[in-house]
């Protein structure tokens, strides 16, 4: 859906750097509604950002990620540093647009200057991210954000699209969850930077952590690049400030070895490349539909007479794929 306006982006986004909050909520819905919009944001804030630390939050349901969150953000603000939550909620199957809007669990932040909370819909992304949110991420770089934390919305562990977003990756987790450690070892677990067992408070805790860290001793990594675990109470804030800590050093550390960078240039490596994969299928199939050499092909596989896998070949072999993609510009 295309979000007609007359308003031209540049405008918008100037008067957002400059601290305009009604700007930079209106250059957020810009982003995430109009792909176009979206395209020239990102040219506008990609020099200006790479400053920020982006932190991932991610998790099953019900971990209590919001307020753990929120106890983040409050432990970054004591130190003086401004925050931007991008807090990824469920599609609205009505409106398309996030369901839980900004989060309830995080209002105290609601009035303070230096934070800037926006809920993203995943709009059916698999891995928990929808196509705004590297932009939306971009944004909170660019308009002056510290720190930006990115809360997805719990998909599991499928939920593996935050690695490549974050610069730094927390699970956060249940002592609850204990019996499924095992099975989300493939997911989740391969993806944490850091640990957080909430709501410590209750039983199995401490088994949950030592099962996590028996883990963790089989990774084959240097002792020093192995993800921590940590205790959190988030509602009641105990074990977030050591957390907050935690992550400023695992950062700063990172920052100082290298790591950091380098993870940062895959990661925008694997951006561009997702971006030339995406605009060339986009193109392929748009030319295919008008192209009659393919439609003919396409036709015998709804008959029946040729199955998929051959009509891919033939059509890039007889040169009908490449040259309606050309023909297409």
């Amino acid at each position: 859906m295309q979000l007609q306006t007359s308003h031209p982006i540049p405008p918008i986004f100037s008067r957002a750097v400059a601290g305009d909050r009604r700007a930079l909520a209106r250059l957020f819905t810009r982003a995430e509604r109009d792909p176009s919009d979206r395209r020239e944001v990102m040219r506008l804030a990609y020099p200006m950002s790479g400053r920020a630390s982006v932190i991932g939050v991610t998790g099953p349901p019900g971990a209590g990620k919001s307020t753990l969150a929120d106890g983040l953000a409050a432990a970054a603000r004591a130190e003086g540093k401004t925050v931007g939550i991008l807090a990824v909620d469920p599609t609205s199957p009505f409106s398309g647009g996030a369901v839980l809007g900004d989060r309830i669990r995080m209002q105290r932040h609601h009035l303070d200057p230096g934070v800037f909370i926006r809920s993203l819909a995943t709009r059916g992304a698999g891995g928990g991210l929808s196509n705004a949110a590297a932009a939306a991420v971009r944004i909170m770089d660019a308009v002056g954000k510290d720190i930006v934390l990115i809360e997805t919305v719990g998909v599991g562990q499928t939920e593996l699209d935050i690695m490549e977003a974050a610069d730094i990756s927390l699970v956060v987790l249940v002592p609850e969850a204990g019996d499924a450690v095992q099975a989300m070892k493939a997911g989740l677990l391969e993806i944490a930077d850091v640990f957080a067992i909430n709501k410590a408070d209750r039983d199995g805790a401490e088994r949950m952590a030592a099962a996590i860290r028996g883990i963790i001793a089989l990774d084959p990594r240097p002792p020093e690049m192995r993800p921590a675990v940590m205790l959190t109470q988030a509602l009641d804030g105990v074990g977030v400030d050591a957390l907050y800590d935690h992550i400023q050093t695992a950062l700063a550390d990172a920052a100082e070895s290298g790591r950091l960078s380098r993870r940062r240039a895959e990661r925008e490596r694997r951006t561009a490349a997702r971006q030339v994969s995406a605009a060339l299928s986009a193109a392929l199939r748009t030319a295919l539909e008008s192209d009659p050499r393919a439609a003919e092909i396409l036709e015998r596989v709804s008959r029946g007479e040729l199955d998929a896998r051959a009509a891919a070949r033939q059509m890039l072999t007889n040169g009908a794929a490449l040259a309606a993609l050309d023909d297409d510009g």
